[in-house]
C-alpha cells in the first residue's frame, strides 16, 4: 500500500481517537447531552472503510463520529454538533446520533437500530435507476442483522441486483448482549450466504478493511448486485456512556485492546512522523472544542422549524 495513503489512514484514525476522548470528557462535564456511542478501538475500520469507499452514498450506524470525519466532514460542525449549536453539522437539531452532510454523500446517524438499511436499498435502486454505478454502502451492527427489515433488503437488493454494499461492523455484542446469545452463530454473514457473495475481514486492521472495501465497491461497479461483507471489530468502551461495560470480563479487554489498529499501523511509521501527526491531531482537536464552546445555541423561535410543513409547491388541492 502506498506510504501516503497509510500515513492518511493513521493520521485519521489518530484524529478519530482524539475526538471521542475529547467527546468523552465534555459529556463528562456536562457539555454534551443526551446519548453519546463513542468509537475508541474501532477506529481502524471507520476511517479505513470511508476512505476505500471513495465515491457514492454512505448510510451509516449512531456511532458515527469518526465515519464522518474521515468521510471529510469538518471536525469543528461534528464537534458543534455533538455540542447541540447552530454551527453544527445539523444545526444543532441531531446531536451525537444524527449526523447527516448529503454534500459528503453521508447519510449517517440513524437512530434506529437497522433504520438506515431499507434507506440504503431505496439510495441503491434510485442510483441503478440513474445508471450511477459507484454504489450504496450502508454500515450496521451485528445486533441489526436480527431485523426483519434485514432480511427484507437482502432479498430486495439480490433480487434487483443493486450495486449495494452490507458492511456489517460485528463487535458481538449488540448494545450490551452477546451475539451468540441471539443468534446461532456468531459471523453474521452466514445470514447474507443465500443472497449474496461474502468477504470477512479483521475489522482492527485497517489496511486489511481498505482494500476489501475496495474489492467490494469494485464488484458493484461492474453490476454484479450487492455483496456482503463483515468486519470483525472490538470496542474499548461500552456500547454508550449509560453503560458501564460491566459485562465484559477484564480478561476478555485485555485481549481486545492487544488489538489497538492505531498500534498496528503505527508499526508501519517512523517516529518522527508518528509524533508530528499526533500533535496536529491533538490541535485540530483542541481548536474543534474552542468552536463548539464558542458557537452559538441555536435561538428558541427555531425550535418548531423543521417539524411542521408550512409550504408546499406543486400540490394541486
Amino acid at each position: 500500500m502506498d506510504k501516503l495513503l497509510i500515513e492518511e489512514l493513521y493520521y485519521l484514525m489518530v484524529l478519530g481517537r482524539e475526538f471521542e476522548y475529547a467527546a468523552k470528557e465534555h459529556y463528562m462535564s456536562g457539555d454534551i447531552s443526551g446519548f453519546l456511542h463513542l468509537d475508541i478501538g474501532q477506529e481502524g475500520f471507520s476511517v479505513a472503510s470511508m476512505k476505500a469507499f471513495a465515491k457514492g452514498d454512505v448510510f451509516t450506524t449512531y456511532r458515527e463520529h469518526v465515519l464522518a470525519i474521515a468521510r471529510g466532514i469538518d471536525p469543528n460542525v461534528v464537534m458543534a454538533e455533538l455540542f447541540g449549536k447552530v454551527t453544527g453539522i445539523s444545526q444543532g437539531r441531531g446531536g451525537s446520533m444524527h449526523l447527516f452532510d448529503p454534500s459528503h454523500f453521508f447519510y449517517g446517524g440513524d437512530a434506529i437500530v437497522g433504520g438506515q438499511i431499507p434507506n440504503a436499498v431505496g439510495c441503491a435502486y434510485a442510483r441503478k435507476y440513474q445508471d450511477q454505478m459507484d454504489g450504496v454502502m450502508v454500515v450496521f451492527g451485528d445486533g441489526a442483522t436480527n431485523g426483519g427489515a434485514f432480511f427484507e433488503s437482502l432479498n430486495i437488493a439480490s433480487a434487483q441486483k443493486l450495486p449495494l454494499v452490507f458492511l456489517c461492523e460485528n463487535n458481538r455484542y449488540a448494545i450490551g448482549t452477546n451475539i451468540t446469545h441471539v443468534a446461532p452463530f456468531e459471523k453474521q454473514a452466514h445470514k447474507a450466504k443465500p443472497y449474496m457473495p461474502i468477504l470477512e475481514v479483521d475489522g482492527m486492521d485497517a489496511i486489511a478493511v481498505y482494500e476489501t472495501i475496495q474489492k467490494a465497491q469494485q464488484y458493484v461497479r461492474e453490476g454484479h448486485g450487492p455483496i456482503f461483507v463483515e468486519a470483525m471489530t472490538c470496542r474499548f468502551e461500552g456500547h454508550s456512556m449509560s453503560d458501564a461495560n460491566s459485562y465484559r470480563s477484564s480478561q476478555e479487554m485485555e485481549i481486545c485492546k492487544s488489538q489497538d489498529p492505531i498500534d498496528k499501523i503505527t508499526k508501519k511509521l517512523p517516529k518522527d512522523l508518528i509524533q508530528t501527526l499526533q500533535t496536529k491531531a491533538q490541535k485540530v482537536i483542541q481548536e474543534a472544542v474552542e468552536y463548539a464552546s464558542n458557537s452559538p445555541q441555536p435561538d428558541i423561535s427555531d425550535l418548531t422549524k423543521h417539524t411542521f410543513t408550512e409550504e408546499l409547491n406543486h400540490v394541486v388541492s
